[in-house]
């Protein structure tokens, strides 16, 4: 019986753990995206991008502060669930 009840209590934990809830905003809104955690970021910045209008070369993501790669997933960012990704302006050249 502890066989049947190992299984069980598996799939939950992996359930909850699989799919990261991720807030994107760039200050004027929110966007929430709930992905795996080894879904490459490329998927939730292009979409973003796409619903908000901007071209994905326009702007940056970031995490903690730290440019995303758009090769990165949750997983090699190490995040959470409810993680915000904070998206700005690209900004070139400098006086």
């Amino acid at each position: 019986m502890s066989d049947n009840g190992s299984p069980g209590h598996k799939p939950e934990d992996q359930g909850q753990t699989e799919h990261l809830n991720i807030k994107v905003t760039d200050n004027n809104n929110e966007v929430f995206f709930k992905i795996k955690r080894t879904t490459v970021l490329k998927k939730l910045m292009d979409a973003f991008c796409d619903r908000q209008g901007k071209s994905a070369n326009s702007v940056r993501f970031l995490f903690d502060g730290q440019r995303v790669q758009p090769t990165d997933s949750p997983d090699t960012l190490d995040m959470q669930d409810g993680d915000t990704l904070e998206v700005h302006q690209e900004q070139i050249g400098g006086c």
